[in-house]
């Protein structure tokens, strides 16, 4: 050993003189042999001096330790390893024993982090997630519009939102003023930041991005935070604490929502632990298919995105008023390392994704004539669309070319409020909104500061003769009205399209049977009560219930719905549809004769021989104008469309709305928001079977009512004043105990007769399925599109329906 020892200094000695030192007495064969011995050991200093990360493929030779941390941290020198965490980011061997190994000064610090890290997370605490999340430098990115470079600050600056917005390079963050001197902005950026934007980078990437303090944190206090994109360290991410995770688990099964302060209440994008069933939620700890087929490279690991897309969201929900922008969300990231430049650039790829699919920057929006909300690539698309509204607003901050052609003389189609009753608006086609959470419905009114009105449960049932109905009685009736359709349900489950019947001739099958099984007699009152819920049916499905299919009647109900309040929207739809309208270029009093799509181009005509050319054509008529063939197509439209067109039904509904001179029902049914009327016999069924308080704060004095069923028909061919006398006879009925004034006014709707409408809403006909909905929604060659209730095969029948409808064929539209 002592020989090596001598050996080597020599060898050094002899390697540090020059030749012209060599002693004399050396032979040429001993100098060259040594000086191949100095070559051998200056590669061996050189290997101690560095060592290359071990991480296959990473393209760091001389690693630099971000860290600092310990006494003798290697810098950019020598470690016995080097631990990676990018390419670009490591840290030596030394700076890990620093906070891992317990006699070191740094162990404490590791320790406390790690008890927050396992208190509040899943996954498990590590010194390699301990120096992502405790030790990286952030990066932030340049404000100025000129420079937009990123600086690495110093590892004790705090990123913050506050300080991403207003960031300029050479900016000295304790006091956020500039440096003086030359211009920082023009020295050059980190070598490391134009790697981050390739795929190897990413795939290098040893832990995911997990966000510090997201602004989703209060939706998603019911997760663990590493499962939705959130660091647990942060305190804003805290889940229950003092509890272990399973006390905790079991405690949160029981919260059924998550309100944040000051939010509307309606606003619910996300599911909580063990919750399913609501529409537009979105699983936060989940990609979705669409999702996976956009971003497949997160398929693997879908932590980012699922970070970027729960931060986009929340900041949607938490300031809807202002459409959302790559801009307003990026100083909203926070996260320490490179991978925050690669959060930035990933954030408007999944922006524009969630506008794409009307997710977010949806509803009323203030959007100037030069602001569009998808990129430069989608501004040279044209498109037209008749009585689309809903659809030519969204596509409007999309596209720059978009034209309404519509039929009538007014907008809204088979939405339209009439004003002219002393202060109430009131809905001659939809006015009340089914399910408000998640209801983009309820977002405009958001949006729009227009409060919605919860319509109570309460419902008395009056008898003609004025008697209001033993709750007991209605009650029942109610139980075995649902167990006839639980029957049916069971029935139709191995029951193929031609073994359909319909469901009016299979509740009387299951009723006559179940009399006959069980020996009930039902009193004739009881009998009356059971045909006030059959109307309501009737009135749910736009028809009688001879026509309805008993396989299909309720198809969407396998799909989430909207749940929550179901509200009267006093002011109307139509203050709704007047502000979408708003900037929009509608040419009224256009109704379309034919579509031809054979060339290169579509071309449309309307009733006077004008000739429109455009690349897309977007269809929104109701399903009653295709059925007879109102529009030519050219092409003529395919047998398989034709048939599920065919296979709907164009259901109808009629309206009757009174105002008098007091408010005479108050008295009597104490303030319930509406009241319904027993049939006398089952062919008088739907014949004003529900009457609604139109003004829900007792001021005026409007009455609503609806003709459904078979009804429809009787009143087809009275003008309105038989209709009127009618009603009047069933209202005096009702309150036979008291004097029923004359309405000082008054309308009977006649959808049926519209020329451009004839319907109210579709319904799935006997030997049809929901799939229609779905076909008739398919697109033609990426010309022709087609929105609507009709297309919508899990909302259909709702003006939620028909607006969202418009939202995917506008997501379509611009992504052809």
């Amino acid at each position: 050993m002592s020989t090596g020892r001598l050996r080597t200094k020599k060898k050094a000695c002899s390697s540090d003189q020059s030749p012209d030192n060599l002693p004399v007495r050396s032979s040429g064969r001993q100098v060259k042999k040594k000086a191949a011995e100095a070559a051998d050991d200056d590669d061996e200093a050189s290997e101690k001096k560095y060592r290359k990360c071990e991480k296959a493929g990473c393209t760091a030779t001389c690693p630099v330790c971000f860290a600092s941390a310990a006494e003798r941290c290697a810098k950019n020198g020598y470690t016995s390893r080097w631990y990676h965490l990018s390419c670009g980011e490591h840290f030596c061997n030394e700076c890990f024993d620093h906070y891992y190994r317990s006699h070191k000064d740094g162990y404490e610090k590791y320790t406390a982090w790690k008890r927050i890290w396992t208190s509040n997370g899943k996954s498990e605490p590590s010194p390699k997630a301990f120096m992502a999340d405790q030790q990286l430098p952030y990066w932030v990115q340049c404000t100025k519009p000129e420079c937009g470079k990123w600086r690495q600050l110093t590892k004790e600056i705090q990123l913050t939102p506050q300080i991403a917005k207003t960031y300029r390079c050479g900016m000295k963050l304790n006091n956020s003023t500039k440096t003086e001197g030359s211009d920082q902005c023009s020295m050059p950026e980190d070598l490391r930041v134009a790697e981050v934007s390739d795929h190897w980078w990413y795939s290098m990437l040893i832990l995911p991005p997990l966000l510090k303090d997201s602004v989703a944190a209060p939706f998603l206090a019911a997760y663990y935070p590493d499962c939705v994109g959130m660091s647990p360290s942060c305190t804003s991410t805290n889940r229950l604490p003092g509890e272990s995770n399973l006390v905790k688990l079991e405690h949160l099964k029981s919260v059924p929502n998550v309100t944040v302060a000051g939010m509307n209440k309606y606003f619910q994008p996300f599911y909580q632990p063990n919750e399913c069933g609501k529409a537009l939620c979105v699983r936060p700890d989940v990609m979705e298919l669409d999702e996976l087929y956009e971003f497949p490279e997160y398929s693997r690991d879908p932590t980012m995105y699922l970070a970027l897309r729960n931060l986009i969201l929340a900041l949607w929900y938490t300031n809807c008023k202002e459409a959302l922008t790559p801009q307003k969300c990026i100083h909203h990231i926070i996260v320490r390392g490179l991978v925050r430049i690669r959060c930035v650039q990933e954030m408007e790829r999944i922006l524009y994704f969630m506008t794409r699919k009307g997710l977010i920057n949806t509803g009323i929006l203030s959007v100037s004539p030069d602001q569009y909300l998808l990129p430069k690539e989608y501004h040279n698309v044209s498109c037209y669309m008749f009585n689309g509204i809903k659809s030519c607003n969204l596509l409007s901050c999309t596209l720059p070319q978009v034209i309404v052609l519509e039929a009538k003389d007014r907008i809204g189609g088979r939405v339209w409020d009439d004003k002219t009753f002393t202060g109430v608006a009131v809905g001659r086609g939809a006015q009340i909104v089914n399910g408000c959470v998640n209801n983009p419905m309820a977002l405009m009114c958001e949006q729009l500061g227009i409060k919605m009105h919860k319509l109570g449960e309460k419902c008395d049932l009056i008898q003609e003769g004025g008697r209001i109905t033993d709750p007991t009685i209605d009650k029942r009736m109610d139980f075995h009205f649902n167990a006839i359709l639980d029957v049916v349900s069971e029935w139709r489950k191995d029951k193929t399209q031609h073994q359909d019947v319909p469901l009016g001739e299979k509740i009387q099958e299951i009723y006559k049977a179940f009399i006959q099984e069980s020996g009930i007699q039902f009193s004739e009152l009881e009998e009356k009560v059971l045909q006030f819920h059959l109307s309501n049916l009737e009135y749910a499905c736009g028809s009688n219930l001879s026509q309805v299919s008993a396989r299909s009647w309720d198809h969407n109900e396998f799909f989430a719905q909207f749940a929550g309040d179901h509200t009267l929207l006093t002011v109307g739809y139509s203050t709704v549809i007047d502000k979408l309208a708003e900037g929009l270029d509608i040419r009224l009093n256009f109704p379309v004769q034919s579509i031809d799509y054979s060339g290169e181009e579509v071309q449309i005509t309307t009733a006077d021989g004008t000739v429109w050319t455009t690349q897309k054509v977007l269809v929104t008529v109701p399903l009653a104008l295709l059925q007879k063939n109102a529009i030519q197509f050219n092409p003529p439209l395919s047998e398989k469309k034709i048939k599920a067109i065919n296979s709907l039904g164009a259901g109808v509904i009629e309206k009757i709305a009174l105002q008098f001179p007091y408010r005479f029902w108050d008295s009597k049914i104490q303030g319930a928001d509406f009241f319904g009327h027993v049939p006398p016999n089952s062919s008088q069924r739907g014949l004003f079977s529900v009457f609604y308080d139109m003004d829900p704060e007792g001021k005026e004095s409007i009455l609503m009512s609806v003709v459904t069923g078979d009804a429809v028909a009787t009143i087809k061919n009275l003008d309105d004043q038989q209709v009127l006398q009618q009603c009047m006879t069933v209202l005096r009925e009702l309150f036979k105990e008291q004097e029923v004034p004359d309405p000082v006014k008054f309308f009977v709707t006649r959808w049926s007769n519209d020329p451009w409408l004839q319907m109210a809403y579709s319904f799935v006909k006997t030997g049809g399925s929901g799939e229609a909905y779905d076909m008739i929604a398919e697109d033609i060659q990426g010309k022709v599109f087609f929105a609507g209730e009709a297309t919508n095969r899990h909302f259909p029948q709702t003006v939620t329906g028909a607006y969202l409808s418009g939202v995917r064929e506008a997501s379509k539209i611009a992504a052809f």
